[in-house]
C-alpha cells in the first residue's frame, strides 16, 4: 500500500529531480552499510596480500618490536622502541588505511554520490530526544535492520559450515598426517573459506543496496498534490501564468492601438506633454457639448513620436507634467477625459485658443486634483 502525505493523499508518483536534489542538500542519499563492509574487507585483504607479496620487510619490522634482549632492562627496551613503534604505526596506518579510505569514498560515489550538506550538520533537538530515540529503536525500520542482521549471520555461518564440511575429511586426518600435509590443507581451506565468505558478503551487499534504493525512492515518492505544489514553486501557478499572459496581451494590444492612433495626431487641438516622457493628444471642437477626447497618447519613444507629429502638423504642444500624467493614467484612446480633469483641461484649451488667435495671454497655472497626481510609475504622489 502506498504511503500517505500530510494532506492524506497517497504517494504514488515517482519523485521529481528537484525533490531528489533538495534531499541531497539535506544530506539524504542512497547508502548501504553492507556495501561498505564488503568493499572495505576486500580492500583490506588485497592491501595485506600486496604487502606480503611485494615485501617482507614490514613484517620483519613488526616482529622486531617484540624481540626482547635479555641483557637490556625492560623499561629501557620500551623507551628505545617507542619512537620506532610510533613511526611504524604512522606509516602502517597510511599504507594500510589510505587504500581502504579511497575505496570507501569510491563506494559511496558509486552507491549514492558524494555530497556535502551543511544542513545535515545543523543542530536538531530530536537527535538527543530520548523519546525520539526510543521511537527509532522500536520502529519498523529497526525491526527490518534486525532481521537483516540475523539473516546475514545465518547466511555467512551457513557458507562457512558448507566449506568446512567440504574439507572435513582432510581436517579429520590432521592428527595422523605430517606438518606439510596440514599446511597444504590449510592453504586450501583458508582461501576457500575467505572466498566463500566474500562471495556471501557480496550477495548481501547487492541485496542491501537494492533494498536501500527501493526504500529511499519509496520515501521520496510524491502525491499528485505535491507535484502541483512543486510545479507552482518552479513554473508558477496556472492562475499567475494566465494573469501574466493576459497582461502581456493587453500591453501588446495597447501598444498596437497607440501606434495606430499616431495617424490622428494631426487632427488634435492640443498635445499635453511631460515634457517628453508622456504625451496626450486631445481634440475638442468649440461649442460642442461633449468633453475633450483622446486621439493618441504614449510614453517614452511613443511620446516623442506624438510630439514630433504635432510639431509637423502645427499642433500646439503644452507642457504640464502633472496634467499629462493624469490624462495618461486615467484616459483611454478614443474616449473622453475624466470628469475630474474637465476644469484643468478647459483652462489649457482656453489658453491655447487665445494664443492661436494671436492674443497675448499669460501662461495659466494648472491645478490638478490631488487624487489624480501621479508619479511616472503611475503611483499617487504623497501630499
Amino acid at each position: 500500500m502506498a504511503e500517505e502525505s500530510q494532506d492524506g493523499q497517497e504517494k504514488t508518483e515517482e519523485p521529481s529531480q528537484r525533490k531528489l536534489e533538495k534531499a541531497r542538500e539535506d544530506g539524504k542519499v542512497v547508502t548501504s552499510k553492507e556495501m561498505f563492509v564488503f568493499t572495505s574487507l576486500v580492500a583490506g585483504l588485497i592491501t595485506a596480500l600486496s604487502i606480503v607479496a611485494f615485501g617482507r620487510q614490514p613484517l620483519t619490522n613488526w616482529g622486531g618490536l617484540f624481540m626482547l634482549d635479555a641483557t637490556t632492562h625492560i623499561d629501557s627496551l620500551i623507551l628505545a622502541h617507542m619512537d620506532y613503534a610510533l613511526w611504524f604505526l604512522i606509516h602502517g596506518t597510511i599504507i594500510f588505511g589510505l587504500p581502504i579510505m579511497i575505496v570507501t569514498i569510491l563506494t559511496q560515489f558509486g552507491v549514492g554520490g558524494i555530497i556535502f550538506a551543511p544542513k545535515a550538520l545543523a543542530f536538531k533537538g530530536s537527535r538527543i530526544n530520548p523519546l525520539s530515540g526510543l521511537k527509532r529503536m522500536f520502529s519498523l525500520k529497526a525491526l527490518v535492520e534486525l532481521g537483516k542482521s540475523i539473516l546475514k549471520v545465518a547466511f555467512l555461518f551457513g557458507i562457512g559450515f558448507v566449506v568446512i564440511v567440504y574439507f572435513m575429511p582432510g581436517i579429520i586426518w590432521f592428527p595422523n598426517g605430517t606438518m606439510a600435509n596440514a599446511l597444504n590443507m590449510m592453504t586450501s581451506l583458508i582461501p576457500s573459506l575467505i572466498g566463500g565468505l566474500l562471495i556471501g558478503l557480496f550477495i548481501i551487499a547487492l541485496l542491501d543496496y537494492a533494498w536501500q534504493r527501493y526504500d529511499f525512492m519509496k520515501q521520496m515518492r510524491m502525491s499528485r498534490q505535491d507535484q502541483k505544489e512543486e510545479f507552482k514553486q518552479t513554473d508558477g501557478s496556472p492562475e499567475v501564468k494566465a494573469k501574466i499572459r493576459r497582461m502581456q496581451m493587453e500591453a501588446s494590444a495597447n501598444a498596437s492601438k497607440q501606434r495606430e492612433a499616431l495617424a490622428q495626431v494631426g487632427e488634435a487641438t492640443a498635445v499635453i506633454t511631460n515634457p517628453t516622457h508622456f504625451a496626450v493628444a486631445l481634440k475638442y471642437e468649440v461649442g460642442s457639448r461633449g468633453a475633450p477626447t483622446v486621439l493618441a497618447m504614449g510614453r517614452g519613444i511613443m511620446a516623442e513620436q506624438i510630439i514630433e507629429r504635432a510639431n509637423s502638423a502645427h499642433v500646439t504642444v503644452f507642457q504640464s507634467p502633472l496634467l499629462a500624467r493624469a490624462l495618461f493614467f486615467t484616459s483611454e484612446i478614443g474616449g473622453e477625459i475624466s470628469e475630474a480633469l474637465y476644469n484643468a483641461v478647459a483652462v489649457v484649451l482656453a489658453y491655447i485658443y487665445r494664443v492661436d488667435q494671436g492674443d497675448v495671454a499669460e501662461r495659466p497655472s494648472i491645478d490638478v486634483p490631488r487624487d489624480l497626481r501621479f508619479s511616472e510609475n503611475g503611483q499617487l504622489l504623497e501630499e
